[in-house]
């Protein structure tokens, strides 16, 4: 019998290229979307269900879940894809737009695994990868929405690894650097008020590197490959990075510590 995978945010990205490899490699796949109706390549996919999903929605969340059930019987691994990045002074921000930040990342997330959790629970297995980030551990200026809810992510799955474990279940957490996607594009978010001239500059120079950044960003294979490996090596393993800037802020953090890297931040935005 194959195993089962559900992906959020498979519509573009990380979560549309994980769903292709996994149903490549034999895996049944339920690959969600806010706008599965826009969807014209995982449709057309062998043993794929392309289910609608919106983080923010419970009643999508459980219904997708039920979906998938019905389908394939059984879930074997849960991928909290889903999100986005909210970029900007804080202070520009208004509390809508926060709380949708932190609704996506960090309470959508919360939402999809405690749909599943019982599932995993009765069939004492089940792996629950979150896909997190570099910036779940370090962080670039005028991002403090966005690593706030990777930093969440980072501690929800440390701590959730204890009760898993108890029925026999895994937490993952997979930690991709700068990945050439539209996250720069429709999953981005920047906000900035301009009447708030104290944060002009940096951000004048932070949008003028990050481009830059992004244009030698990592493929998405190299993320898919580090997914698969994470939901395949039968390892104990908790953090799985992906790509070589996370790689190198990793090891740097590591054996240099946090003031050095704030003091290379600030040589490489030039603040």
């Amino acid at each position: 019998m194959n195993k089962t995978i559900f992906i959020t945010g498979a519509s573009s990205g990380i979560g549309k290229e994980t769903a292709k490899l996994f149903q490549s490699k034999g895996w049944n796949v339920i690959a969600t979307m806010r706008n599965p109706e826009k969807e014209t390549e995982l449709n057309q996919l062998d043993n794929v269900l392309v289910a609608k999903l919106d983080v923010l929605e419970l009643n999508s969340i459980q219904k997708a879940f039920q979906d998938g059930i019905q389908k394939f019987g059984k879930i074997d691994i849960l991928i909290n894809n889903a999100g986005y990045g909210a970029y900007g002074p804080l202070e520009s921000f208004p509390r809508e737009r926060v709380l949708k930040q932190f609704n996506t990342n960090v309470i959508g997330l919360l939402d999809v695994t405690r749909t599943i959790l019982p599932h995993f629970r009765y069939n004492k297995s089940g792996i629950i990868i979150n896909i997190s980030s570099m910036g779940g551990k370090m962080t670039f200026p005028l991002g403090s929405l966005y690593h706030g809810t990777k930093f969440a992510v980072e501690g929800i799955s440390e701590s959730l690894r204890y009760e898993v474990e108890q029925f026999g279940g895994k937490v993952k957490i997979v930690e991709p650097g700068a990945i050439a996607t539209d996250f720069a594009g429709r999953s981005f978010d920047f906000n900035h008020d301009e009447n708030l001239k104290e944060y002009n500059n940096i951000v004048t120079k932070i949008t003028t590197v990050f481009p830059l950044m992004i244009k030698n960003a990592s493929t998405t294979d190299v993320v898919t490959k580090v997914i698969y490996e994470a939901a395949t090596d039968g390892k104990n393993k908790l953090r799985y990075m992906a790509g070589k800037d996370a790689k190198m802020y990793n090891f740097m953090n590591k054996l240099l510590g946090y003031n050095f890297i704030v003091s290379m931040n600030k040589k490489f935005f030039k603040l």
